[in-house]
């Protein structure tokens, strides 16, 4: 049986290092995901982490490659309206963070970022 794994994102990057440092660990740590197969059933992005899946963003092919292998990405809509980035979304589907809760509680596994 596999275990449900979520990451949670809720910064626009990763750590709270400088801007340049933080959007280079999280492009590090996706494309790892990825390149070695540590694929979680959810990424969940909330707070600044929103920014991460919205046009511009450094990491929206990486992620759109993750959602391609069954990853399932889901993005805070509060939070989005909140950005004014509700229209950018680039990837992912729009939750409550009631959903967000429902998947947390459901995981084996909650990685937070």
């Amino acid at each position: 049986m596999s275990k449900k794994t979520v990451i949670l994102i809720t910064n626009d990057g990763m750590s709270n290092a400088d801007t340049e440092l933080r959007h280079k660990l999280i492009e590090n740590y996706l494309g790892l995901l990825d390149k070695d197969n540590y694929l979680p059933t959810f990424i969940c992005f909330y707070g600044q982490g929103v920014k991460l899946i919205a046009e511009g963003s450094h990491v929206v092919e990486q992620l759109q490659k993750l959602e391609s292998r069954g990853v399932t990405i889901i993005a805070c809509k509060t939070c989005l309206t909140f950005y004014n980035l509700l229209e950018n979304v680039k990837v992912g589907h729009i939750g409550t963070m009631h959903d967000i809760i429902d998947v947390q509680w459901k995981a084996d596994k909650v990685i937070t970022l």
